[in-house]
């Protein structure tokens, strides 16, 4: 059955993912996101509006419980897990659409559409194909869209195990960091079947402003990772050019405005050197999440034969940041090692 909305888009009544219809469940009926057009790589909005979507949501962390609450705002009903289990319940008292789940795989008998937002490669791995994984409760159809940046590889090997069950993956990290997730501003780059994608577009624009298609599986990844690649070199650049503007006398008020109306200008530095010059080093993105995206960069590097000489220099850098137990502050912490080494603070 369709339904037509008032923007001319249409919303499909989800039926079973097997065979059969789904009967209506207590809070209403749930409609599957279907955009009026396909093919476009543009971040464009669709013309579709959303209805009681049967949703899921796994890790509520700095990113993932923001994001988990705008899918809950624009009514749908979300299962909600985390490996901290309090955080699910939690969130899901909020609402009488929220739904705790024990496990990951009552997430994935739950939920039409799944997005997961977790740490690194082996978590996600772990909570979606692992024991009591997605995987077990899913059935065919269910469309899994994985906003974490883990390795390409990784991805289309957990692709591969959802397809042979007749249901979907999509690679689909984002950037925009705590504020981003906060402000369903983010900006997603997918990796997948585009008409899969399409198909959930409608979600993703709950918790974002831009989607990029980026092409098939993995694809989503490797722009990630390549825009942070260009992160992680300007805001070391943007570390060693203040400590030794500083230390030679150079005022860092009067540096960033030289840097800001320069061909050095750059949107990290606009948005970061205010919280440097406070010394506010409350973590937006984690120095140790950084770190390890690029060791995602390096290893991509590696299977694709492309050389990341300054890109590995940076890695090295930033793990010795993490040592010295600068990890889960916000990335700017890597100017604290620098400083130490020249004996300056970079401060207002």
């Amino acid at each position: 059955m369709h339904l037509h909305s008032r923007t001319g888009g249409h919303i499909e009544v989800l039926g079973s993912r097997t065979t059969g219809a789904r009967q209506s469940a207590p809070h209403g009926t749930q409609v599957r996101m279907l955009s009026n057009s396909l093919g476009s790589t543009s971040h464009r909005r669709s013309d579709t509006i959303a209805v009681m979507a049967k949703l899921g949501f796994l890790g509520l962390g700095l990113m993932g419980r923001p994001m988990a609450e705008h899918l809950l705002s624009a009514g749908h009903e979300v299962a909600l897990w985390s490996h901290t289990n309090s955080k699910a319940k939690e969130l899901a008292d909020t609402s009488e659409a929220g739904h705790h789940c024990a496990t990951p795989e009552g997430v994935g008998a739950f939920a039409d559409c799944i997005f997961l937002c977790v740490g690194n490669s082996a978590m996600s791995e772990e909570v979606l194909t692992g024991e009591d994984g997605v995987l077990s409760g899913t059935g065919e159809g269910t469309v899994v869209a994985d906003c974490s940046t883990i390795g390409p590889s990784t991805a289309r090997r957990i692709a591969a195990k959802f397809e042979a069950k007749g249901a979907h993956y999509l690679d689909s990290p984002c950037t925009g960091s705590t504020p981003g997730a906060k402000g369903g501003t983010l900006t997603f780059m997918i990796g997948g079947d585009e008409q899969v994608f399409e198909r959930v577009r409608a979600f993703f624009e709950c918790m974002g402003t831009n989607l990029y298609y980026c092409g098939g599986q993995g694809m989503g990844l490797h722009a990630k990772l390549s825009q942070n690649l260009v992160l992680a070199n300007t805001l070391q650049g943007f570390v060693e050019g203040m400590v030794l503007s500083t230390k030679a006398g150079v005022p860092p008020d009067l540096m960033f405005e030289i840097l800001d109306n320069s061909a050095a200008k750059s949107g990290l530095i606009a948005f970061k050197a205010p919280a440097v010059f406070s010394r506010n080093f409350n973590a937006a993105f984690p120095l140790k999440w950084m770190r390890k995206d690029i060791g995602l960069m390096l290893e991509s590097g590696r299977e694709l034969g492309v050389p990341l000489p300054s890109t590995a220099l940076v890695h090295e850098l930033f793990g010795a940041a993490v040592a010295k137990g600068y990890g889960d502050e916000d990335i700017i912490a890597a100017f604290k090692m620098f400083e130490e080494l020249a004996g300056v603070v970079v401060e207002t």
